[in-house]
């Protein structure tokens, strides 16, 4: 750039003073919590803490009975089995998390290298982005993103595009203060970092780097953590907290329980002390297998599971997580705010139509298109790339669909003199020697005035013209008109900055839109009939819109009216209350600026909204992290992607659906679990609380409980989870974030299940205690032990094996009526459900592994072939009763 020669720049000493005074051009990242403070999170889960209670007192009842009552080790094994539960629980959380947190850094990594043109020492240079300082002179380019925020001290034909920071896509920059205009964002004369520019060329002096430009300053903002609670994360902890009060109160009740037995049949010798505390011990640990069995240890693992399955999955639907509450938030969603460009639109401007009058010839057409632009194409790649302004590009992509070289009839053309487009001509103009020798004046600019500037109108009246241009702009078009004129010797053409010719000729006019993507309006469709709102937040004039908005069938014009479109001047007048009145009926908001979106974020929230929002431009990200999912796009800024729970590789709002989809599957996986855990807690609760006063000690010791509670749950976890989503849920209505995560169906079948099952177990266990059972085909001979028709003192080890057995099988085989609630469908609906049946295959082999091997530590015996097969059969009557309700229902 010549013009740039006379400038000095920095020196190196210089350099290094402003880079010392003002710090680096890179922008600080969020400081992130240490590893073992994320890891002591996980602690902080109200299951985790009543199970961290029950192992606490677990060890001291284990330290009393091995140095007290002098028993083996083996008592710690019930101790170690809670503690490596909660290791299990927590830890695998916190790996997912971690690899989740690393796979967005590769994702999202900054080039602070990028090369950037400056001047240094009076020389022009290239230097890294992260090595700018405030003081550099910086040569801007077309196509170039701008490194930091600068005065521009040079400006030909510049536009910038400061959507990342506005939302506005072009503003025409100038040096000359008699052409500021007062009311744009930033003044005319500076440049901000993170913007691009589209066309022209510049020089500008920095003045503000890395976390003092604007565009660090919108970072810092997003990263205010307004600390939003999820759906999840609100109905787990209700959970938490009912299973804490019932698990507590049926503690309480066995220990006065059986205190007040223990007094009421105090013997004639009176109290002993001794005697007393060991009973008193063996009530606490009654009471702490109790609290074990109440607390469904493996949910946590399974609510991590069920999440991090879907994360990889989603990523299959384009759909990069980063944050795992966000797959399960996605589906409690109500409302969606949505941008325009490239969302909604293809976010590539093309030629819709071409009107012109008077039978022009191509090579006028396609010189004057092709001469009278800034704009470039990419041909490198497989697809041609726009450089410089989109509306340009569009024109030079519809020439190449036309066969037009426009490169070629640029080398072939000698420009004589251009006049660059302002806002307030509305216009741009050039002067060519053409490749025939004449020289020729083209126009281009807005059609209204391009007509009136003609002499010749091609045959056509301003009322056709005002008609035509009408209905591009009703169909949400940018439209363009262009003029020419051949030259003759003396004829005028450009004076004091506009055309001054008098023989113009009118050729016609260009509609230029941004397509809507093919696949939105069945997207938005489908996510409308699912009972969530969609409310699209644009930088765009009402009008374009709302065209797209009835392109993509949200704005009807039968039904919607002005309150349900709002501009950003008129939202920034409605008081909080007021806004908090009509955000539910608005849809629209046009010439919206960057915190707009924010505030519309905290408006639905207040009025106890679940929103997702999506944004690309750093503009967008305080938006992105105040709502409960913010959904970044694939090629967004990387101020958006951190400030994201999710990130939409291919931009399309249909994957939005998907991960709606996905949402709601999930969170019906989770209801599973729970109401598979939940009916096998209540069954093993009452067990363990009757067996208590039947003056027995309890039937299923704690490891047996934590091999059903975290072992065989947590498979179980993985076969839910691994159930693919359903498209049948998005013909739901969103789930109230006020409504328990058990709802009526679910406990109607945790109470009604869980009470038979121990009706079932009761019954077996009154049988185990007054006869002898040797296997399972004598369990209803009752014959009396030793010839003795009393009941003997305890349970044979072989009939504690059999207890065990039976009681996990009729979980087991519950677990499959677990799978097929709320589908419709039978449980042998096995369609894409693989992993389901592997890991059942799992559960059936461990149980039967540990009865075979587990001895002491499981306090089991082995059984017969004969056992099993009964067993194994005899329960299975769960799992066809479980049918035959399900078929009667359909």
């Amino acid at each position: 750039m010549s013009q740039t020669q006379h400038y000095t720049g920095l020196s190196a000493r210089e350099v290094a003073e402003s880079r010392a005074k003002h710090g680096t051009n890179v922008l600080t990242p969020p400081e992130k919590e240490s590893l073992l403070m994320r890891f002591l999170e996980k602690f902080k889960d109200p299951l985790i803490i009543i199970l961290l209670v029950a192992g606490a007192l677990s060890i001291g009842i284990s330290c009393y009975e091995y140095l007290g009552l002098g028993k083996d080790t083996g008592v710690f094994f019930e101790p170690l089995g809670i503690f490596i539960a909660i290791l299990l629980a927590t830890g695998l959380g916190f790996i997912f998390e971690l690899k989740a947190d690393k796979e967005f850094a590769l994702l999202n990594q900054v080039n602070d290298d990028e090369p950037v043109q400056v001047i240094r020492d009076g020389y022009a240079t290239q230097v890294p982005r992260k090595d700018v300082v405030v003081g550099d002179i910086v040569i801007l380019n077309t196509g170039e993103e701008v490194p930091a925020d600068g005065e521009l001290l040079e400006a030909v034909s510049l536009s910038i595009d400061e959507s990342t920071l506005t939302g506005e896509p072009i503003c025409t920059k100038t040096t000359d203060p008699a052409r500021f205009d007062p009311d744009h964002t930033f003044p005319d004369n500076h440049a901000m970092r993170g913007t691009k520019v589209m066309e022209g060329h510049g020089v500008m002096r920095v003045f503000a780097v890395g976390d003092a430009t604007e565009n660090g300053k919108v970072f810092e903002a997003a990263q205010i953590d307004d600390s939003v609670k999820t759906p999840l994360n609100e109905q787990l902890d209700g959970l938490g907290d009912l299973i804490t009060k019932i698990s507590y109160g049926f503690a309480i009740a066995i220990v006065l329980g059986r205190l007040a037995m223990y007094f009421f049949h105090l013997p004639d010798s009176g109290f002993n002390w001794i005697e007393f505390t060991a009973y008193l011990l063996q009530t606490l640990m009654v009471a702490v297998t109790l609290v074990v069995v109440a607390v469904p240890e493996g949910l946590p693992m399974a609510v991590t599971l069920s999440l991090a399955y879907s994360m990889r999955r989603m990523l299959k639907t384009n759909n990069l997580v980063r944050k795992m509450h966000a797959c399960e938030t996605m589906g409690a969603t109500t409302v969606i705010c949505t941008d325009k460009t490239g969302t909604l639109t293809q976010n590539q401007m093309q030629v819709y139509k071409a009107d012109f009058f008077g039978n022009p010839s191509d090579d006028v057409l396609h010189e004057g298109i092709a001469v009278n632009s800034t704009a470039q194409l990419d041909l490198s790649g497989d697809k041609p790339t726009v450089l410089g302004n989109p509306t340009e590009g569009a024109l030079l992509l519809w020439l190449k669909s036309r066969g037009a070289d426009y490169v070629s009839f640029r080398d072939k053309a000698v420009r004589v003199e251009e006049l660059p487009f302002s806002t307030e001509r509305k216009y741009m103009a050039t002067v060519v020697v053409s490749a025939g020798g004449r020289r020729i004046l083209y126009v281009k600019g807005a059609p209204e005035i391009i007509f009136g500037m003609c002499a010749e109108k091609s045959g056509v009246t301003k009322a056709e013209i005002d008609a035509l241009l009408l209905g591009y702009q009703n169909m949400a078009m940018r439209t363009l008109g262009f003029a020419y004129q051949v030259l003759e010797e003396g004829d005028a053409t450009i004076a004091d900055h506009k055309v001054v010719a008098r023989r113009l000729t009118f050729l016609g006019v260009v509609a230029i839109s941004d397509p809507v993507r093919a696949d939105v309006p069945a997207a938005v469709g489908e996510v409308l009939d699912a009972g969530i709102g969609v409310k699209i937040v644009t930088g765009d004039t009402p009008g374009t819109a709302k065209e797209i908005g009835r392109q993509i069938g949200l704005w009807d014009d039968s039904r919607d009216s002005d309150r349900n479109i709002i501009t950003g001047t008129e939202f920034a007048e409605l008081t909080d209350g007021e806004l908090r009145k009509r955000v539910g009926d608005l849809k629209i908001i046009a010439r919206a600026r960057p915190m707009d979106k924010k505030r519309l974020v905290e408006a639905l929230q207040a009025n106890n909204e679940v929103v997702a929002v999506t944004g690309d431009g750093t503009n967008d990200a305080p938006a992105l992290k105040a709502a409960h999912v913010g959904l970044s796009m694939g090629d967004g800024t990387s101020v958006a992607k951190e400030a994201s729970d999710i990130t939409i590789v291919d931009n399309s709002f249909s994957s939005i659906g998907r991960a709606v989809m996905w949402g709601r599957s999930l969170f019906q996986n989770i209801q599973r679990f729970i109401l598979f855990q939940m009916t096998v807690n209540v069954a093993a609760c009452l067990i363990v609380l009757a067996g208590a006063f039947m003056g027995t000690e309890s039937p299923l010791t704690v490891t047996q409980m934590l091999w059903v509670n975290l072992i065989m749950d947590t498979f179980a976890a993985m076969a839910l989870a691994s159930l693919p989503p359903s498209h049948s849920v998005m013909r739901e209505k969103p789930r109230s974030r006020e409504a328990f995560i058990i709802n009526r169906p679910m406990w109607k079948s945790i109470v009604g299940v869980g009470g038979i099952f121990f009706v079932l177990l009761l019954g077996l266990l009154y049988i185990f205690e007054h006869y002898s059972v040797a296997s399972m085909t004598e369990l209803f001979s009752f014959l009396p032990q030793g010839g003795v028709d009393a009941a003997h003192p305890s349970l044979t080890p072989r009939e504690l094996s059999m207890f065990f057995t039976i009681f996990v099988f009729l979980q087991f085989w519950n677990m499959f009526n677990a799978r097929a609630f709320a589908t419709g469908k039978s449980a042998f609906h096995f369609k894409g459900c693989g992993g389901f049946m592997y890991i059942a295959l799992i559960i059936l082999l461990g149980q039967i592994l540990i009865v075979s091997v587990g001895g002491q530590f499981f306090n089991v015996t082995p059984l017969s072939f004969t056992d099993w097969g009964l067993i194994v059969g005899g329960t299975s009557v769960v799992l066809w009763i479980g049918e035959i309700i399900r078929l009667v229902k359909r």
